[in-house]
């Protein structure tokens, strides 16, 4: 026979949309053990699981914590209800939590007393639906894509009716799959789940029923909405040397945190169940997809992710991808998890034409063998091989959704995304890196007249050398970047240097005038008119993410709200619950134009 050895959850806390996967441990009658799943449609040695989820449900109300949502709150601030300011906001599970969170929580206080009140009814947030009537399965309040958890979750039909225990809570039966994921109805109540060896020929049970209870459910928490802010992208071009197009695009730059790089360790500050990839990818699925981007660069995607969760996702709502994964000269272990760069586009409005995979290692091994001494080789390519790549991707817009048939009309766009995830020592491979991407896009946009955008995360800082060959077009042969090149591939200082007309998205906000816009010039940097930050971990806060463009092709139009740090850091440092990576998500609205003088 069959029975259960072991039951237990590895998600720590459950939270609406993220699915629950519990470990089943099973014996064999050959005393051998596994942990494969057995449907009823496949019994093994005659037996077959039976799963069934329950919520654990009662009419006694209870708060949770604000901080820390798993936790029954205890007390609640009485300057949160005088300020009228949300109710949810004001509980806490102990005076510790309350003390430790104080900074930040005072400044609520002091924005409520010089902003209308936001206060609104936030019973079910706070407290859960501990009313409803019925399974729970059927509400009308869900949304269309919790109720299609109740798909996912195994319920073709209504369940049976709720069991009431002697203890006074009632058991709602609202899964029958080893998996389920979490509702809405679920906020602020404890599931439980049973698992149970079946006979195949007499359907009833074999051993004892195995049980696990979890801790509350709560709500995805999610980034505070981030508005697109409408600027003068004409500020730098002379009005009169320019042609726009009828059509806008959007574009997307995001480094979306590796699972790889995920650690408990490095980032201890975040709760370990919103650190976990469960959590985490729906989390930044939501995000992604709620900026509406026509175009998605995303770095640091592995490649079993972009495979299993992000293609599948991203192509249900209407976007086409492509995947580049980091070489792996220097990898050791499994293949599936190196991470790479993927770029998304609507198929509404762009269709691929071409794409070019840049490796970084073959272009290095190509320098080394020409440039290098023998008896340096090795040195040279242990400093040189790093693995990083860069996806460029030409696309055609559409029109009416459909390609333009007349050559001479099309509209084509180069996309260039990359990860230049280089040691802050070696400063010259770094900036050896950019100077081959750009010199590989001289070369496209030599055989076309085609804008381009270059997007991704260089880790450089505003001022670096790398910052200036984009920003800039060359590196100033006094630049202290420069001392760094122990093997001589800077030399001469005069090659670093490129005829790509680009300019930094985000530095639109500092070249608009007026006085809404004084905000958003406070969030960049006064001497590079970049943003303030886009990187914020424990050890450090700055600009690394950037998406540049060639101006003399291409005016912005609007861009996404920069974020101050004191209402992002809330906590120590990302990820946090809020926001799943520890990079900030950039995007660019463009127009495309032509100079007349071209024309």
């Amino acid at each position: 026979m069959v029975s259960v050895l072991r039951v237990h959850l590895p998600t720590e806390i459950p939270i609406v949309g993220c699915e629950l996967t519990p470990y089943v441990l099973l014996r064999r009658a050959d005393k051998t053990v596994t942990t494969d799943d057995v449907p009823e449609t496949s019994p093994l040695d005659g037996h077959y699981l039976r799963y069934k989820w329950y919520r654990v449900q009662s009419d006694k109300k209870v708060a949770v914590c604000s901080i820390h949502p798993s936790e029954q709150a205890t007390l609640q601030c009485l300057g949160c209800v005088k300020a009228r300011l949300p109710v949810a906001k004001s509980y806490h599970c102990t005076p510790k939590c309350f003390s430790d969170a104080w900074q930040h929580h005072r400044v609520l206080h002091d924005r409520a007393a010089s902003a209308p009140t936001e206060n609104g009814n936030e019973d079910e947030e706070v407290f859960g639906r501990f009313n409803s009537s019925g399974s729970g399965v059927s509400n009308s309040s869900l949304s269309a894509s919790t109720s299609s958890a109740s798909l996912i979750n195994g319920s073709a039909s209504p369940y049976p009716a709720a069991i009431t225990q002697k203890s006074g809570e009632i058991w709602y039966e609202v899964g029958h799959c080893k998996t389920y994921t979490p509702t809405a109805d679920d906020i602020g109540h404890v599931l439980k789940f049973e698992c149970v060896a079946i006979d195949a020929e007499t359907k009833l049970p074999v051993g004892h029923v195995n049980t696990i209870l979890t801790s509350r459910v709560i709500p995805a928490p999610s980034p505070t909405p981030r508005q697109l802010i409408p600027v003068d992208g004409m500020g730098h071009l002379d009005a009169d040397g320019c042609i726009t197009s009828s059509g806008t695009f959007t574009v997307l730059s995001y480094n979306i945190l590796s699972e790889a790089y995920a650690s408990n360790d490095l980032h201890n500050y975040c709760p370990s169940w919103a650190l976990s990839w469960t959590y985490r990818r729906q989390n930044l699925l939501r995000e992604i997809v709620g900026y509406c981007a026509d175009i998605i660069c995303l770095q640091e995607v592995q490649s079993d992710h972009y495979e299993e969760f992000f293609a599948p996702e991203l192509d249900k709502h209407g976007y086409h991808g492509l995947h580049k994964r980091k070489t792996n000269e220097i990898y050791s272990g499994n293949t599936n998890t190196i991470d790479g760069c993927a770029t998304f586009f609507r198929r509404d409005r762009f269709s691929h034409v071409k794409k070019y995979e840049v490796e970084f290692n073959k272009a290095a091994q190509s320098l080394i063998d020409a440039m290098i001494p023998t008896t340096q080789k090795k040195t040279a390519l242990n400093r040189l091989v790093k693995d990083n790549v860069a996806l460029i991707v030409v696309l055609e817009a559409k029109v009416n959704n459909q390609p333009v048939d007349n050559a001479g009309k099309r509209q084509l766009l180069c996309v260039a995304n990359t990860h230049v995830n280089v040691h802050q020592d070696l400063k010259d491979v770094k900036l050896w890196q950019v100077h081959t991407l750009l010199k590989g896009l001289e070369k496209i946009a030599a055989s076309a007249d085609i804008p381009m955008l270059v997007c991704g995360d260089f880790n450089s800082v505003p001022g670096s050398a790398p910052h200036a060959l984009l920003a800039m077009g060359k590196v100033d042969s006094s630049h202290p970047d420069l001392a760094v090149d122990p093997l001589n591939i800077l030399r001469p200082h005069s090659k670093l240097a490129h005829q790509l007309p680009l300019v930094s998205a985000y530095s639109s906000f500092a070249r608009t005038a007026g006085l809404g816009f004084e905000l958003h010039k406070r969030r960049l940097d006064g001497g590079t008119n970049e943003p303030l930050f886009t990187n914020v971990t424990r050890d450090f806060i700055g600009t690394i993410d950037y998406i540049f463009y060639t101006a003399d092709s291409l005016v912005v139009e609007s861009l996404l709200e920069l974020l101050d740090e004191e209402r992002l850091r809330k906590d120590t440092a990302l990820p946090s619950p809020e926001w799943s990576s520890d990079h900030i998500a950039l995007l660019a609205e463009f127009r495309c134009c032509k100079n007349k003088s071209r024309s």
